[in-house]
């Protein structure tokens, strides 16, 4: 189970996940992947030393899923989703801090083995935060 923390909840943090972020489909799953920006800690250098106040806790890796009726009745829909946040959760400590990640199920979820989801989600995942190259068109 995923701490509170670490699920997408409102619609508007689904939306702009998958809005904002990189969509990559493979096999049974669709990845939507947002990365934190990279800030830039060497523009205004501070006169004094850092100090480590409990303020500066990084964002929390998030994660949400998105189940349609297409993959099937509800119970089928709820293994899918329990079989997905179970990948998702040992994989999410991997991701950097602040990450989006939303997997949304097709309808060849609802008949896919655990391990296929898994490797269909390590690929997803692979692709979306490899750097994007060129296509020639």
């Amino acid at each position: 189970m995923l701490a509170a923390a670490q699920r997408l909840r409102r619609s508007s943090d689904f939306a702009a996940a998958v809005r904002g972020g990189r969509r990559v489909g493979r096999g049974a799953v669709v990845v939507h992947l947002t990365l934190p920006e990279p800030t830039e800690s060497t523009a205004t250098p501070s006169p004094e030393p850092a100090r480590s106040s409990g303020a500066e806790i990084s964002a929390p890796r998030r994660a949400g899923f998105v189940v349609s009726k297409a993959v099937g009745g509800a119970v089928v829909r709820n293994k899918v989703r329990r079989r997905l946040r179970h990948l998702v959760r040992e994989r999410l400590a991997e991701l950097p801090a602040g990450t989006t990640l939303v997997v949304r199920a097709l309808p060849p979820a609802a008949d896919a083995a655990y391990a296929r989801l898994g490797a269909d989600l390590d690929a997803a995942l692979a692709a979306a935060r490899a750097p994007r190259g060129r296509r020639s068109r």
